[in-house]
């Protein structure tokens, strides 16, 4: 069977890559809501046109009301649930790109173009592993459930009105919208504000996004000259203009917050040294500090699974009407909430700060010896020849979406993250070889 779904595989490897060429044609871009349309009409194509691949490949489909759509087959009471998305992001400057972002083509091995890797690509090799199967006369013991996102790159409004109207949530799954081997774990993600309307003594904006460690921070008060001294003691870089200090650090996503140097903590110290108090500078300062895991507010918290708590400052505003911290916290998986809430609080009182949620998404973890997590390990050991050890991450992928959910592949370990980028692709090797990784975990998971 495994010889006849290989070749089967490698037979219909032109008929995907011009699936996946059709679908990167589409802007899915999130636009203006429209009737049927809640996320703007090229992503209403783009889930109408997976749909009606999925009906001519022998699937039940269902389109619902454009905020999601799914396609199933196979017969049984237990249901294995492929998560995919088919919105993209924007494609930024496009004199960064080498041609048209949305004219997917092939070029030095390549299929370039927003969407081949996050996440069309990746779920219509999944898809096109499943016609692998059936062209194979494979029979599915269990119902296979496509589930195709539409607003994954922003809100996850998608699968909130999946449970909402009470679709089927499949038993188990997983979601090709991340890297090989396997992401069996995710840290909690909390995102916070703390704020007061107490005037600052400064007047400071910076930082981009609660997720990402800022790179530099610009301030333009008083007693530059003694907060220049300050960040020379500390070893910490700034480059100076005419009427500002530009405090640097090295940027990187709030995930791997403890590997980065965040310029708002560095200038809130320096600030905090000369004289320059507020709440916030002071909490930043006395509180946060360099340490991005947190150990002022919580010591050591960690797990063997996860690894460390992390802290991000992303953003800051300081003027006369108020302050306010934008805070990321990365929580390891056998933490709950309250234990990082509570004396986050308890201290951001002590400074005359209110605590205010952004956002929350729990935990995952899928034990390394649940079956579908033993399944795909073998699967991939088998097709690869490589190391099989589940990973745990600070992201967020669609696993989250659904219970007893990975994140299994696409991108392999050898091979270049191009999601979000410009000139975004993935090579025809590992598509082809991601198909027949899929093909074969599909088949053990369901026969």
């Amino acid at each position: 069977m495994k010889t006849t779904i290989q070749e089967k595989v490698i037979q219909l490897q032109p008929t995907l890559i011009r699936a996946i060429q059709q679908q990167v044609a589409i802007p899915s871009v999130i636009g203006e809501a429209k009737e049927g349309a809640p996320f703007g009409q090229a992503i209403a194509q783009s889930l109408e046109t997976m749909l009606n691949l999925c009906e001519s490949l022998g699937f039940t489909v269902k389109n619902g009301e454009g905020y999601y759509g799914y396609a199933e087959i196979g017969e049984g009471s237990e249901t294995l649930g492929i998560l995919g998305h088919l919105d993209v992001v924007p494609v930024g400057d496009l004199a960064n790109w080498h041609h048209d972002p949305f004219d997917c083509q092939i070029n030095d091995g390549k299929l370039i173009g927003r969407g081949t890797q996050d996440d069309k690509g990746p779920t219509l090799a999944a898809l096109y592993a499943v016609k692998a199967l059936i062209d194979s006369g494979v029979t599915f013991n269990k119902k296979i459930r496509f589930i195709f996102g539409t607003d994954e790159e922003t809100l996850w409004r998608d699968m909130a009105k999946y449970r909402e109207n009470g679709e089927t949530i499949p038993d188990f799954g997983f979601t090709p919208d991340s890297k090989f081997p396997m992401i069996n774990a995710e840290k909690g993600l909390l995102q916070a504000v703390l704020k007061t309307t107490n005037p600052a003594p400064v007047k400071l904006i910076a930082g981009n996004a609660f997720n990402s460690v800022p790179d530099q921070a610009e301030y333009t008060g008083e007693k530059q000259a003694e907060v220049k001294t300050a960040l020379s003691k500390h070893n910490f870089q700034f480059k100076e203009t005419a009427t500002s200090v530009l405090v640097l650090g090295t940027g990187i996503h709030s995930q791997a917050a403890d590997r980065g140097e965040n310029a708002i903590s560095r200038l809130a110290i320096s600030l905090h040294e000369v004289g320059l108090h507020c709440e916030a500078i002071d909490f930043i300062a006395e509180v946060i500090g360099e340490d991005a895991n947190a150990n002022q507010i919580i010591a050591n918290c960690e797990d063997e699974v996860s690894g460390k708590l992390t802290v991000n400052i992303g953003k800051v505003r300081l003027d006369e009407t108020g302050q306010e911290i934008a805070l990321d916290i990365r929580i390891p998986v056998s933490y709950e909430k309250a234990t990082i809430v509570e004396p986050l609080q308890a201290i951001a009182q002590k400074y005359a700060l209110s605590y205010e949620e952004f956002d929350w998404l729990a935990a995952i973890h899928v034990p390394t010896d649940h079956f579908l997590v033993k399944t795909l390990r073998d699967v991939y050991e088998t097709e690869t020849g490589l190391d099989s050890t589940p990973e745990s991450s600070g992201g967020a992928t669609f696993a989250r979406a659904l219970d007893n959910c990975v994140a299994f592949g696409m991108v392999f370990p050898d091979s270049v993250k191009t999601e979000h980028q410009p000139n975004e692709y993935i090579t025809l090797a590992d598509l082809e070889k991601a198909t027949q990784i899929y093909a074969q975990a599909i088949y053990q998971l369901v026969k």
